[in-house]
């Protein structure tokens, strides 16, 4: 897969990816909808600017994170001089975007075991958005955006690790700003129109389909390392 296909890839699993959002980040986006001032919730025009504001500070902590795993893997890779690391790393990348892909289709729940995991240093981080609860500016929904970039994810941990093996602080960042640009559509409908969303989401057959794309992704990632080791 070359380097504008991943991007794309990582786009199209953000955006199919919209599934297991629903269902991380509803409660998060509601709140915060709704601990808007209520003229701005009865007209959504004039909700855009923080939902804008809490989406692309978010995607910016994820391009931020990106880039450094990729550098500190590709730095890495210089010291230890392990030609098939970065392959090694891809092929990892594939099998967890695989569990990613059973997780949000449904048929297994074991990614949900690392997003727990990932608690320990959300409760860390979580305080750090405090002070801006609840919003009176779109200057504080973009702060809260930064601090929400790091919560636990499963499916933004699949594509840090795709990042790590993408080769550099350059394609990390750029592959997880591909990935938070597919998000963006799912989560700004969701501070929008939440209910129906949500509603929409829970069909079980729109879970079998992203579910199965990303598990697609994840194949077409495992089945390129293998090819470039054996």
């Amino acid at each position: 897969m070359n380097i504008e296909i991943s991007y794309l890839a990582a786009f199209l699993v953000g955006l199919m990816g919209g599934v297991h959002c629903v269902g991380m980040c509803g409660g998060i986006v509601g709140a915060l909808s709704f601990g808007l001032p209520d003229d701005l919730r009865q007209q959504p025009r004039h909700m855009l600017p923080y939902l804008l504001a809490y989406n692309l500070a978010r995607i910016g902590s994820y391009t931020l994170a990106g880039a450094l795993l990729g550098g500190i893997s590709a730095l890495a890779m210089q010291l230890v001089a392990i030609n098939q690391l970065q392959q090694i790393l891809l092929m990892f990348a594939g099998v967890f975007m695989i569990l990613l892909g059973l997780y949000v289709g449904g048929w297994w729940r074991i990614l949900l075991r690392v997003e727990q995991a990932g608690a320990v240093i959300w409760r860390r981080i979580e305080p750090l958005g405090r002070p801006f609860l609840p919003v009176r500016s779109v200057w504080h929904a973009f702060l809260l955006g930064l601090v929400w970039g790091w919560l636990p994810c499963g499916l933004v941990y699949s594509v840090l690790i795709w990042a790590m093996a993408s080769g550099g602080p350059g394609q990390g960042g750029l592959l997880l700003f591909s990935f938070g640009l597919g998000t963006l559509p799912n989560l700004l409908a969701m501070g929008l129109f939440a209910a129906t969303l949500s509603r929409w989401m829970r069909y079980r057959w729109v879970r079998w389909l992203a579910g199965g794309a990303i598990i697609g992704f994840g194949v077409m990632e495992l089945l390129q390392g293998l090819d470039n080791v054996l």
